[in-house]
């Protein structure tokens, strides 16, 4: 007999008769010859009406009065889903989090979960009810009702799905599923029937309605099917799977935020250390930088920008006055009404001059392109707020999204060398101990791994026209003469003027050079160089840049080890910097120290 979880968000209960319709797809899935737990969270604006009552009484409740009050949302919820079902003449349990077995320790609003008992769950499994469970709550040893941190109902419900082994975790919502695009931007934008959880994770602007990050990083780690469905009516949703496929298209989907801007901080000490006191002095004020760019210095001095929210533009601006206060040299510029526009497929680790064909159709549409970067399996460009739906568009249709024969993207079926998971080495015990560990540490910095590549060069341009087309004829002479780009780094430069670089395989420079060289005629002012032996490391990881300490702690250990950074750059999953080539082992080793993964 199989078993789902099924998770049901605060929207998709906020009134009787939505309650009422969640009971029916349980008691449906039930009735099929399934196990269901349903993850239940506080209806509609419940936890906002009790936040403001709280308010009423006092502007500073206690902490543990808070989880009092606020876990009442959610006991509220569970209590009447379960009379719902029984109405439809099925046997359902409401658990609050204690009543699960989710014990946690006393840090009241965020406490950190200790350990997650299944026994009382399975034991109404096996009766024939079907649980129902709040699952943003537990208690600790004193048995003080406490609520979760950051990390939300999706990742309890995933943790769930993980620990009970579960077939499938349903995520209801109130939208159709992942689209390849906003429809709201794009009419003829079409809902995914699947896709990969690391493009999933890469095309958070997406998904941020839609799940948390964090859910996918434990579907993925564990291997847990995840569904995103509509609550509102019988659409199958998309799938969120572990393969993508071979025949997805190269690129899968196109991400945009509109409202951003961009702070340089230039004239900087091209020298180690310099990075880590400006992240440092962001992290202290809790900025979430989105694009972070720095390409090579020149002259002994540097040039780093990064994209923040306008909402934090002023605060942003203060601490970078600080940062050059720490350093004692450098000047501040920044630039509004802004997007950033991306583009995600895990086709591109395969393929050459996807970014070309971006920068092609974005020129062919006289959109200028403001700042780049890259990673494995998405490339992002800076351009103007007021071309911001216009190049989605484009970009949307310039490849093809609109009219594709299949938008089946990935699949869970386990590719061949992968085997099958060892049972032996995944006992119950064993795995919810490593759930629990997880789901504890959801405030944590979340690096996975640190990655060292040796192998690459760089190539540098620099004074280019900021003009739209450039980056395309660069990119394509560079593509079409069969060279595979990795890193590309573009940041703005002095008098509309910008500096680009990108690293190949050192096998490969010499071509690059060759085919490079000639287009400095067509550029005025255009200057080439390169270094042939390179190191580039990344730091890779989930929510790496709502994390804002994942910076700050990654620069701080090249400092502490006397390291340069030459570039940067970085996506929603990976920051990577290229320093010396014989800097990379050290570098390397300092790292795994940093995130203690050595």
């Amino acid at each position: 007999m199989s078993l789902i979880v099924q998770k049901f968000g605060g929207t998709s209960v906020a009134d009787t008769s939505k309650i009422q319709a969640a009971a029916r797809r349980a008691t449906a899935m039930h009735q099929a010859g399934h196990q269901v737990v349903m993850v239940v969270s506080a209806r509609g604006k419940k936890t906002d009406e009790l936040v403001g009552l709280a308010a009423e009484i006092t502007d500073h409740p206690t902490p543990r009065e808070m989880d009092m009050l606020l876990s009442t949302g959610e006991q509220e919820s569970v209590a009447l889903m379960a009379m719902a079902i029984h109405k439809l003449g099925v046997e359902a349990i409401s658990l609050t989090g204690s009543q699960i077995g989710v014990v946690t320790d006393s840090s009241h609003t965020k406490a950190r979960i200790i350990s997650i008992s299944t026994e009382r769950m399975k034991a109404a499994l096996n009766e024939g009810k079907i649980v129902i469970a709040a699952g943003f709550q537990g208690r600790d040893k004193d048995w003080n009702i406490t609520t979760l941190g950051r990390g939300g109902s999706d990742t309890t419900a995933t943790a769930l799905a993980a620990v009970l082994e579960a077939d499938m975790c349903e995520i209801y919502t109130d939208v159709e599923g992942v689209f390849t695009t906003d429809p709201r931007v794009v009419p003829e934008a079409h809902q995914m029937a699947s896709i990969s959880y690391d493009e999933m994770l890469e095309l958070a602007s997406l998904g941020a309605g839609v799940m948390h990050s964090r859910s996918i990083e434990f579907a993925k780690k564990y291997r847990v099917p995840l569904k995103v469905r509509p609550s509102f009516s019988d659409g199958e949703g998309t799938l969120i799977a572990a393969q993508a496929l071979d025949a997805a298209p190269v690129v899968t989907g196109v991400a945009f935020v509109r409202d951003e801007v961009r702070v340089s901080l230039t004239d900087i000490p091209d020298e180690p250390g310099i990075m880590s006191s400006i992240f440092a002095r962001m992290a202290e004020r809790k900025i979430t930088l989105d694009m972070i760019v720095q390409d090579v210095g020149t002259g002994g001095l540097a040039r780093v920008s990064f994209t923040v929210p306008q909402s934090d533009l002023a605060e942003t601006l203060t601490a970078a006055g600080e940062a050059i206060e720490d350093i004692g040299a450098g000047k501040i510029q920044h630039g509004t009404n802004l997007s950033k526009v991306s583009i995600v497929g895990s086709g591109m680790r395969n393929n050459y001059g996807v970014a070309s064909r971006m920068f092609s159709i974005l020129a062919d549409a006289d959109i200028n392109v403001g700042m780049i970067t890259t990673s494995e399996i998405k490339v992002t460009v800076l351009v103007d707020r007021d071309q911001c739906d216009e190049a989605v568009r484009v970009i949307h249709n310039g490849f093809e999204l609109d009219r594709l024969t299949s938008y089946d993207f990935a699949s869970n079926q386990i590719q061949a060398g992968e085997g099958q998971p060892d049972e032996s080495q995944q006992k119950t015990a064993e795995l919810e101990q490593e759930i629990v560990d997880q789901l504890s540490h959801m405030e944590d910095i979340v690096v996975s791994e640190v990655l060292l590549d040796q192998t690459q060069s760089r190539v540098t341009v620099r004074n280019l026209p900021d003009n739209p087309g450039i980056c395309s004829r660069l990119f394509s002479v560079v593509a079409e003469g069969g060279v595979s780009v990795d890193m590309i780094v573009q940041n703005m430069g002095e008098e509309e003027q910008a500096h680009l670089s990108f690293t190949v395989p050192r096998t490969s420079l010499e071509k690059s050079l060759k085919l490079v060289e000639p287009l400095l005629s067509e550029w005025g002012e255009a200057e080439l160089s390169h270094e042939a032996e390179i190191a580039k490391l990344s730091v890779v990881g989930i929510g790496l840049r709502s994390h804002t300490g994942v910076g700050q702690s990654m620069f701080s250990a090249l400092a502490e080890a006397e390291i340069n950074i030459q570039m940067i750059n970085t996506s929603e999953t990976r920051i990577s910097a290229v320093v010396a080539l014989e800097d990379g082992e050290k570098a390397y080793q300092g790292l795994l120290k940093k995130f203690g993964l050595s």
